[in-house]
């Protein structure tokens, strides 16, 4: 097979690695499309230098801006590559971002078989782009990849039963993969003053918290006010808001650093005390290893997090907050295995596999024309 994977931010970087991984060891052709929404190298190169996924062929350099014109961007640039090579058997985008829904949109445009990886996830929060992104890419895609059963009844609900497959969350397979490092990295908590569970990690970076001013004054002071130490790695769209907004720099509890690699942090998750965070994926990799996680959010996509008892839900009431983050009655033990047993690489490679038709049934030039 074929197969064109279009990347934009860090978590798609990580998700995509066991898939890359599997597809190698398959005999399988890849081509990474880069659209460049993150481009700092501590949220982009870290991670092809850290993690098993090839370098990119394509590099769009989209870099930020509002979401229709880094969108627009990504759209024509992604059409572009697609219309200069043979066609895909498949057109791979990865969770919820606008470079999941680019990437969505151009396949279905060309008429191109579409696979989402992450498929099938729902907080009912239209306010958030992120919802918007991951509903329509799920409606583009031939073939629908779910992390968890909880995400594969939502999309029967929707009438997508029959494109869905449930393979397992491939966030999973990474963490499992390199904790050993993380584990042997021992100089990441004495670098920044830490103590192994005495601490909590936060991280803020979702246009729903860090975009509204009001909510994103109080998320830093909830922060700075907790009573242990909060060491928070500064996402760029975080740091800039923070500066565009005029908010002060803390000046009790919370620690800001630069932006991590995914050893680094994973090291830093392993040891906190607490999690505070409004990332996705975060919540998942703090209930896999046991970590107390508190949401800055009023809902979350990852409904299980939830109902195991590993994440509450506080949105940025500074009250809330801080109950969850002191409170004692957290769970113990080993999370149950609610998404997958860490294979997910070699089963969404088998669905992919086991799916692919004859090729797309439109030609070149019927594509490169356009319908209106």
């Amino acid at each position: 097979m074929r197969i064109v994977t279009v990347l934009g931010a860090r978590p798609q970087f990580i998700k995509a690695a066991p898939v890359s991984l599997a597809l190698s060891a398959a005999g399988h052709e890849e081509h990474i499309v880069h659209t460049g929404q993150h481009y700092d190298p501590e949220m982009s190169d870290v991670f092809f230098d850290e993690l098993p996924i090839p370098a990119p062929h394509h590099e769009l350099g989209v870099g930020s801006a509002s979401h229709a014109e880094q969108t627009a961007r990504m759209l024509r640039g992604i059409e572009a590559v697609l219309l200069a090579a043979p066609p895909p058997d498949w057109v791979l985008v990865y969770g919820d971002t606008n470079s999941t829904l680019a990437g969505a949109l151009a396949a279905a445009k060309l008429g191109l078989p579409a696979a989402h990886v992450e498929a099938g996830l729902r907080s009912y929060n239209r306010r958030m782009p992120e919802e918007i992104n991951r509903i329509v890419a799920d409606h583009c895609a031939d073939l629908l990849l779910c992390p968890t059963r909880n995400a594969a009844q939502n999309l029967a609900r929707e009438g997508l039963a029959e494109s869905a497959r449930l393979v397992g969350d491939t966030m999973l397979d990474v963490q499992r993969s390199q904790l050993a490092r993380a584990r042997a990295r021992d100089d990441v908590l004495p670098r920044l003053g830490l103590e192994p569970g005495g601490y909590a990690l936060a991280t803020v970076h979702r246009a729903y918290t860090v975009d509204d001013p009001e909510r994103l004054r109080r998320v830093m002071a909830a922060l700075d006010a907790l009573s242990l130490p909060v060491v928070l790695p500064l996402h760029p769209r975080t740091k800039a808001r923070l500066a565009s907004f005029g908010i002060p720099a803390p000046s009790k509890a919370l620690r800001i650093v630069e932006p991590l690699g995914y050893v680094d942090m994973l090291c830093l998750e392993l040891h906190a005390g607490r999690i505070v965070t409004d990332s996705g994926g975060i919540q998942k990799e703090a209930c896999w290893l046991g970590v107390p996680c508190v949401t800055l959010r009023p809902e979350t996509e990852w409904v299980e997090t939830v109902q195991e008892g590993w994440n509450r839900l506080v949105d940025v009431d500074a009250d809330r907050i801080r109950e969850a983050v002191e409170a004692q009655d957290w769970p113990s033990g080993t999370p149950p295995e609610l998404f997958g047993t860490g294979d997910a690489g070699p089963r969404i490679v088998a669905a992919l596999e086991s799916a692919a038709g004859p090729g797309p049934a439109r030609d070149r030039a019927r594509r490169s024309e356009g319908s209106g």
